[in-house]
């Protein structure tokens, strides 16, 4: 799927929870994703490194792919220290998206997105954070605007 396995797992028990649970069930869940995202942009914009190491699993980790490695990011960041240091102060223009019908977000000037933000959520705490910044991979991607 070209995805870490931590994602792989992620996507396939949100695949087994629609399959198996109620549609109110994935509604909960996709409202959970969509307050921990927005909690997590607003901390990374207000510089709140507490509050992002809060919304983060301790194992947390970064994962990027090739493009947006040789835009500067490292390829991969583990722990909620690091992974909080690495966002602190950041994101500002980066905005709430669907990805795939998921909370997600997207730096996209000029309304062209350059980098997507997958989110891989567990028990309401972020354990991966997968940048894309491959032009190609970003135009197959499904991108709506998120409600604020």
């Amino acid at each position: 799927m070209g995805r870490s396995s931590t994602a792989a797992r992620q996507f396939a028990s949100r695949a087994r929870h629609r399959v198996q649970a109620p549609g109110n069930t994935a509604d909960a869940e996709r409202t959970i994703q969509r307050t921990v995202v927005r909690a997590f942009l607003a901390a990374s914009r207000n510089g709140d490194f507490e509050a992002l190491v809060e919304l983060l699993d301790p194992d947390a980790v970064i994962r990027a792919d090739s493009v947006a490695v040789q835009a500067g990011a490292s390829s991969e960041v583990r722990g909620a220290g690091a992974v909080a240091a690495t966002f602190s102060g950041r994101t500002r223009a980066a905005k709430l998206v669907l990805l795939d019908g998921f909370a997600g977000a997207v730096w996209a000037p000029v309304g062209r997105p350059r980098v997507v933000f997958g989110f891989a959520i567990q028990e309401g705490k972020i354990v991966e954070i997968e940048l894309l910044a491959d032009p190609e991979q970003l135009r197959r991607l499904d991108l709506a605007t998120a409600d604020t």
